[in-house]
């Protein structure tokens, strides 16, 4: 049973199609939020009802525009404390700077952490998110990070259109092999590893492939695709190596520069990404590209926030 009396979604405006969905699937409306700019584009956020005593949930991915929408986000946080919600969830399905975990070279910031901080010092209670780049940026937080993964939507996609015995999982470098293997497991499909080095970011060269490719339906999984240099030649080497076929799954949908473009000419035959980031209309239009929902699995996530419950349930 839940300590507060009531719970209302907000969103801001980097995905509202999710946050609709999301509110349709838990059978409520959104709550009522203004969000709009100046004249010199300063965002100005006004909560329309009040939200007192409310166990509230903000939605916001932090996706492109990254710095409007992280904004955006921090505002409607603030705003939500500010007017005495009882507790505020801040639900960030893509948490943008999560590539930038650590120092990997001489005087540059730790820039995950830097916006763990500023989320958290906005006053957000605790966070809701989906598949961070690396794992270790849940402990940038001192307040509860749910982190759920979006293996539940893709397994459900895979298992109707692919046969285990006739497809191989393919971990597109040897960092998420573990979570490729479970993945593997779980569909009871074999697992391959991309070799690869990357020599600076958004730029890899294969190396190896390490495992049975050949005559098969190779499936690439990853948490994102950005530029999709690096799926790319991915995809390129394993048709070389005599793949039957060459599958993408990934959770968050980037897609910057000349992504889809790169994708429309290489050997991919589908890409299935998650509704984490809103598809630019070049992507939504392309045909190999496919969307999946993670709005039941947000729901799901939400209801046991706000009944607290353990959300151990959504990693089965």
């Amino acid at each position: 049973m839940s300590r507060f009396r009531d719970f209302k979604i907000y969103t801001g405006g980097a995905n509202p199609d999710l946050a609709e969905d999301i509110a349709g699937e838990l059978g409520v409306e959104l709550g009522a939020l203004r969000v709009d700019r100046f004249a010199d584009k300063e965002v100005r956020v006004q909560f329309n009802q009040t939200v007192r005593g409310v166990d509230v949930f903000l939605a916001q991915s932090t996706c492109r525009p990254v710095n409007d929408n992280l904004m955006e986000l921090l505002l409607m946080i603030d705003a939500a404390k500010r007017a005495s919600a009882a507790r505020v969830t801040a639900i960030i399905p893509y948490f943008g700077y999560a590539r930038q975990d650590r120092k990997d070279r001489p005087r540059v910031p730790i820039s995950a952490k830097l916006v763990a901080n500023l989320v958290e010092k906005a006053g957000a209670d605790r966070v809701l998110t989906v598949h961070l780049h690396a794992d270790q940026i849940q402990g940038f937080f001192d307040v509860p990070v749910d982190h759920l993964y979006s293996a539940p939507v893709i397994i459900n996609c895979l298992t109707k259109h692919f046969a285990n015995g006739e497809s191989v999982i393919v971990s597109p470098d040897a960092g998420a092999a573990n979570r490729s293997r479970a993945l593997a497991k779980r569909l009871d499909f074999d697992l391959a590893i991309i070799d690869k080095r990357r020599p600076e970011p958004n730029m890899s060269e294969v190396v190896n492939i390490i495992g049975d490719v050949e005559g098969r339906s190779a499936i690439l999984v990853d948490d994102m695709i950005d530029t999709g240099g690096t799926l790319v030649k991915a995809a390129e080497a394993l048709a070389n190596a005599g793949a039957k076929s060459v599958i993408a799954a990934a959770t968050h949908p980037v897609f910057s520069g000349p992504a889809i473009e790169r994708i429309i000419n290489s050997p991919l035959e589908k890409v299935y990404v998650c509704d984490t980031i809103p598809l630019r209309e070049e992507a939504a239009n392309c045909d190999k590209i496919e969307l999946l929902s993670t709005a039941s699995l947000l729901a799901r996530a939400i209801t046991c926030i706000h009944e607290e419950q353990s959300i151990k349930q959504l990693f089965v």
